[in-house]
This record gives C-alpha cells, sequence and structure tokens, in this order.
C-alpha cells in the first residue's frame, strides 16, 4: 500500500510530539506523586511521634508500677480513643504479639493489615494504599523500649484527585497539540510533497525511454538542483544509451563465449586425463601383483583376462579421442542401454580387486540385480573411479563393501561402497565434489590423486540421471562403522526388465 510522504512526515512529527508530551507528562505526574508521598508520610510521621508522645505521658503520670504490655492492655482502648479525637485519624494500638488492644476504627482486621502490622512490630514502618485510604503501621515505643505498633488510616482522596486532574490536563493539551500539529504539519509539507511528486514523474518518464526536454523544477533549493540534474542525466542518458547498449551486448556476447570455452576446455581435458588413468590403474597393479607372485597360475590368468580388458577400454577411448579431435567437440557421446547393475559391479569388484590384495583389503560384495537405463562405459568409469578411491584412501587390513539394492516402490537402483578408512571431517564434506579439492594433501601426492576423480564421478552420475551423496559415518552400526560411505542413487529401467531379472 502506498502512504504518502506528506503523511509520514506528519505523523513523524506527530509521533516525535506525543513522544515529547508523554515524556514531559512522566516526569512532571512522578514528581507530584513522589511530592504527595513525601508530604503523607511527613504528616504520617508526625502523627506517630505525637502518639508515642502522648502514650509515654500516660504511661508515666498513671501507671508507673505496671509493666507496658500490662499498661497496654489496661489502657489500651481509652488511649485509641483519646488518641483519634486528638489526631483526627482512626488509631487501633497493638501489643508485641500483634492482639489489639484498643482502636477507633469500626472496620476488621484483613490479610493486608496483618502483615503490615507484622513490619512495625518488627521496629519498621510499613503502609499500603487501599482504594482512598492509607494503612499505616508503626512501632509504638515505650520507656523500655518498643512496647507494640500503633495503626492509623490516612485518607489520600484528595490528593488523589489532585493527581487525576493532573493527568487529564496533561492528556487534553496532548491530543490537542498533536491534532494542531499533524494539521500544521501535513499543509506545510504539502508543498515538498508536490515537488518530489514531480521529481518522481521526471525519473519514471526517463525510465520509460521518455526523455525530459527541460527542468522539472525551477526552485531556488536543493530540490531546484536535483530538478535540474536530472534534465541533464536525461540529456546525457539520451546521447550514450544507445551506443552503450551495443557495446554491453557485443561485450556480453563475447564473455559467454569465453567462458564456455574456458569450461569446455577444462572439462575435456579433465575427462582426458581421468580417462586414461582409471584402465592404467588396473593393468599397474595387476603387473606389480604379477612381479610380487610370478609363480601363481590362477593370477596369472586374472591378470591376463583383466589387463587384456582394460587395454580394450584404453583402444576405443584413444579413438573416442582422435573422434572427439576431428570433429572438435569436448564430450564424450553418452550411448544409454539397458545394464544390469550387480553384473557391471562385480565385473569392476573383479577388475580391482587385484590392487585391493596388493594393500591387504578385504573387499565383499553384497549384490541385487536391477536394470538402469545409462551408458555401459560411463557407469563402469563411476565405479572403477569409486573402488579406487576406496582402496587410495583405506587403512592397513581394512575392508570395502559394496552393496546394491533394488527399491521397487521408489523404483531406484541404491549401490553403497563403503570403506574403512578416516573418516571425512565435517568441514570437508561439502567440498569433496569441488575439482582439485583433497582431503589430506600429502597423502594424495602420495597415492596419485588429483582431487578431480569424485568431482568427474558427480558429473557422470548426474548425466545418467542419478545423485551421489556421502553418508555419515555411524560408529554403532554392526555393518557399516566408523569409516566412508558412498551412496549412488539410478532410476530404473522398464519395472518388465526389474521383474524378470528378479525372477533369475
Amino acid at each position: 500500500m502506498r502512504v504518502s510522504i506528506k503523511l509520514k512526515f506528519s505523523v513523524f512529527l506527530a509521533a516525535l510530539l506525543i513522544l515529547t508530551v508523554v515524556v514531559l507528562s512522566s516526569l512532571v505526574l512522578r514528581g507530584i506523586e513522589r511530592n504527595q508521598q513525601s508530604q503523607i508520610e511527613g504528616i504520617l510521621s508526625q502523627q506517630t511521634r505525637l502518639v508515642n508522645l502522648n502514650v509515654r505521658q500516660s504511661y508515666y503520670t498513671e501507671s508507673v508500677h505496671l509493666e507496658q504490655e500490662a499498661f497496654l492492655q489496661q489502657n489500651g482502648r481509652r488511649l485509641a480513643q483519646e488518641l483519634a479525637n486528638s489526631t483526627g485519624l482512626p488509631i487501633a494500638l497493638y501489643d508485641m504479639k500483634g492482639q489489639q488492644v484498643g482502636s477507633s476504627i469500626s472496620s476488621g482486621e484483613s490479610a493486608i493489615v496483618q502483615e503490615t502490622l507484622n513490619y512495625a512490630l518488627q521496629n519498621k514502618i510499613a503502609y499500603h494504599e487501599q482504594g482512598d485510604t492509607l494503612l499505616y503501621a508503626a512501632p509504638l515505643d515505650g520507656p523500655d523500649g518498643q512496647m507494640g505498633a500503633v495503626w492509623i488510616q490516612y485518607p489520600v482522596q484528595s490528593y488523589q484527585d489532585f493527581y487525576a486532574r493532573i493527568l487529564q490536563l496533561f492528556i487534553w493539551a496532548g491530543i490537542a497539540v498533536v491534532a494542531l500539529s499533524f494539521i500544521l504539519g501535513y499543509l506545510f509539507y504539502n508543498r515538498f510533497a508536490v515537488a518530489i511528486t514531480r521529481l518522481k514523474k521526471s525519473a519514471d518518464s526517463i525510465r520509460e525511454g521518455n526523455y525530459i526536454t527541460e527542468s522539472p523544477l525551477k526552485r531556488k533549493d536543493e530540490l531546484g538542483e536535483l530538478g535540474q540534474g536530472i534534465y541533464y542525466m536525461s540529456t546525457s542518458i539520451q546521447q550514450n544509451i544507445t551506443a552503450m547498449h551495443a557495446e554491453q551486448q557485443k561485450l556480453q556476447l563475447a564473455i559467454e563465449k569465453l567462458q564456455a570455452l574456458e569450461q569446455q576446455q577444462k572439462q575435456y581435458i579433465g575427462n582426458i586425463s581421468h580417462e586414461f588413468k582409471t584402465p592404467l590403474t588396473s593393468i599397474k597393479a595387476y603387473v606389480d601383483l604379477l612381479d610380487m607372485y610370478k609363480d601363481d597360475p590362477q593370477l596369472l590368468d586374472d591378470a591376463t583376462n583383466n589387463i587384456g580388458k582394460e587395454t580394450e577400454r584404453l583402444y576405443e577411448m584413444v579413438e573416442k579421442v582422435l573422434h572427439l579431435s576431428a570433429l572438435e567437440k569436448y564430450d564424450f557421446e553418452n550411448q544409454a542401454e539397458d545394464v544390469e547393475v550387480s553384473a557391471l559391479l562385480a565385473d569392476a569388484c573383479g577388475r580391482m580387486r587385484g590392487k585391493a590384495e596388493k594393500f591387504a583389503l578385504n573387499m565383499e560384495l553384497d549384490l541385487e540385480p536391477a536394470v538402469i537405463r545409462s551408458d555401459r562405459e560411463s557407469l563402469m568409469h563411476i565405479f572403477i573411479n569409486m573402488l579406487d578411491n576406496a582402496i587410495k584412501y583405506n587403512v592397513p587390513d581394512g575392508v570395502i563393501r559394496v552393496k546394491s539394492e533394488l527399491r521397487m516402490q521408489e523404483r531406484q537402483a541404491v549401490i553403497r561402497i563403503y570403506n574403512s578408512g578416516t573418516p571425512i571431517p565435517a568441514e570437508a564434506q561439502e567440498k569433496i565434489f569441488e575439482p582439485f579439492y583433497t582431503v589430506n594433501k600429502d597423502r594424495a601426492r602420495k597415492t596419485g590423486g588429483t582431487g578431480l576423480g569424485l568431482s568427474l564421478v558427480k558429473q557422470f552420475v548426474e548425466k545418467q540421471g542419478g545423485t551421489i551423496t556421502l553418508l555419515p559415518s555411524n560408529p554403532g552400526d554392526p555393518e557399516d562403522g566408523e569409516g566412508v560411505t558412498f551412496q549412488l542413487i539410478f532410476p530404473l529401467a522398464d519395472a518388465s526388465l526389474q521383474v524378470r531379472n528378479k525372477s533369475e
């Protein structure tokens, strides 16, 4: 909702005056209240001294041979009546046990009376305002110390009436001042509001492309200078906007092309490096293993088989790189097909098992068949990279668990790859998928890590319509305790294929 500036200024002025009146009236009323309180306390203090003086005089002249308590019991009623007559105030006398020995007050005692009286019996002065009456209790002194308490009722109606009249006066005066100031302020600020409205219309006209030909205001103040400045601004914008807009479009187009080219080049180089590194890692692991166990025929067969597979992958990648160079493209072709995840995972684990055994790592598989629609080569790249990371960043004699499960209700294939290595710190968990980021740079240099693996894996997973997340470690979990667990989720292919694979 739009609110006029003249209304805002008028309301602000009125609010400022209201605050001023409230503060001043509060100070004055508080001063009146304190003055009344001081006056009442002085009067009642004087009445208390007179009561104590009359009681002591009566004690010395009439009952010197009596104890203070007996004196009050015998003469309390008479003394209360005499004191009430002399002071003109209702008075009651109490002994040290809180028992009333004399009173000129017709009303009975209440809980407030008893509470106030207890203070007086402790040689303190206490009072309480009840309606138009002040209930005042003070110690009653005798020749040998305090002999009881005196209770006085003092009318304060006149003070209250005076206070109410002053308060009403401030309220009406404040209302009149605020109303008058609001009206005058509204009329005064109206002139400025009209000038500001004209400046706003000129600015809106410039914003819409309708440039002004003269100053919207002719005044000899700051608003007039502002109007002249708007006119000069309009002229300058009109002269330069066309050329600047054209140059801006050209510059923006050039920047976008450069950024796109730079991003494509970086991605291309990173992809090529990791595409070649992945099969070479597997080949090197088997070469090292064959060097260690030259007489193992089973190892020789496995190494020959897997090295052959990786060599074939390298050959295919070289073909792709040459093809990309010829076409000047920066991305591999994505050939989607129905892929059985558990079989592909088992194949990837078989290729990486030699490297895992080299580092004395135990690899455990729990695979459930599931069919997804994806590029087979991209999936193999994802699995090999994840297993390679699980081996690199594990601990000696550690374990790697690979588990896949089928979730028909969510139509998802879920893959978890766990390694028993050192958990990733909380501050690094959000950065591990960033290019070139490594949690432990010294260890990354020893293992040959570049910090691009998880970044590329994330890109490949998302291209296949999946997601990859780092699950929080759970030391209390008997299956996956303290360590690192990555979870990959892919959408299933046709449901009929899932049913057929499960039945098989």
